[in-house]
């Protein structure tokens, strides 16, 4: 019987040469991936475990997944691109935050925690063009584990996708940087971000720094990324009427049209403390989303149960746009990315608009 390499011998077969780095003269190097910005000595690895210095260069994941799936474009989610649409969805291993409530953490935590056991398939960019041809799919998207650490290999994917027709994304923590970014642009369309909490010491907790966090948003957005956010609500941790306020009135200084989607926390991995988020608070968070200045906020993964919330409305008129269940579109009255009835520009990916 062939013997099974470990997990982290086995992920150094399947990468290559990455280009979002710097090299020092003692063979250390930075690396500008995530807004962790390591400082890699040669033979160590990044605090993504994933991305390591070998003869002072960076060698990144390639050529494999963690995951594949063909979802709805909603569950990503962004409800303002090509609603009713199909994404195919790809994953790797390894992340840069180490939050206790992660849900794909048997992918993102794969290196840290010896329970955390997914198993790789080799891939090329273009299996995830044909597989999207297949199922019609409008979007391919890098998800499941943190895209940023990966974002060489997405870039190749994405430069297949973009000449086959398809819209790309990134559904990221939002701990970037300038120059990854920058690398990234030319060849993606989206951007979802996770924002966890509005407190420091929290995002802390979770492996990160606020600050890069809300600095990325703010690039993102005047980088032309298509932009929607989510936080994810859990009871004791991020739920305050004052935190919930902070972090609308701040999306809401950026753009008014930034749809943000309030989501209800689900006891997980390592965090079993507290109670799954109830609906009161999802509707709350939305009332606040709104008081706030936003003009699209959103109730998420609790379907049926928080109302008008789920739904779009135009901001000039009122007219309910778009009718949703959970990610099924019962309705949708967009035309040309305009409300039908005053024709409002609804901002967003639509049919038949360009970007």
């Amino acid at each position: 019987m062939a013997e099974t390499l470990p997990l982290k011998q086995l992920l150094k077969t399947q990468t290559m040469e990455g280009e979002l780095y710097e090299v020092h003269s003692d063979n250390s190097l930075t690396c500008y991936a995530c807004g962790h910005r390591c400082l890699i000595k040669e033979g160590r690895d990044g605090i993504c475990r994933v991305r390591f210095n070998e003869g002072g260069k960076l060698y990144v994941p390639a050529n494999y997944a963690a995951g594949v799936q063909c979802d709805p474009t909603e569950k990503k989610p962004f409800f303002h691109v090509f609603p009713g649409s199909l994404a195919v969805t790809f994953g790797m291993l390894g992340c840069d935050f180490h939050c206790a409530y992660c849900q794909n953490w048997v992918t993102s935590q794969a290196l840290r925690d010896p329970k955390a056991l997914a198993p790789s398939q080799k891939v090329r960019p273009i299996d995830l063009v044909i597989l999207g041809k297949r199922y019609q799919a409008k979007l391919i998207v890098s998800s499941y584990n943190e895209p940023l650490i990966t974002s060489e290999w997405a870039v190749k994917i994405f430069k297949e996708a973009k000449k086959e027709g398809f819209t790309t994304g990134y559904v990221s923590n939002g701990n970037a940087t300038p120059e990854v970014l920058d690398y990234i642009r030319p060849h993606t369309d989206l951007y979802k971000i996770d924002l966890k909490s509005f407190n420091d010491k929290n995002y802390r907790k979770l492996g990160g720094v606020l600050q890069h966090v809300l600095d990325s948003i703010e690039m993102v957005h005047e980088k032309g990324f298509w932009l929607e956010i989510v936080s994810l609500l859990i009871p004791g941790f991020n739920d305050s009427n004052e935190e919930l306020k902070s972090m609308a009135r701040f999306l809401a200084d950026i753009s008014p049209d930034i749809p943000w989607h309030v989501t209800a926390f689900h006891q997980n991995y390592k965090m079993r403390d507290p109670d799954n988020t109830p609906v009161e608070t999802l509707i709350r968070a939305a009332e606040i989303g709104y008081e706030s200045g936003l003009n699209y906020v959103y109730a998420g993964n609790l379907p049926g149960r928080v109302g008008k919330y789920e739904n779009t409305f135009c901001p000039n008129c009122s007219v309910e746009l778009i009718t949703r269940f959970g990610f099924q579109i019962m309705k949708n009255l967009i035309v040309n990315g305009k409300c039908c009835n005053c024709q409002t520009q609804i901002p967003g990916r639509w049919e038949n608009t360009e970007p």
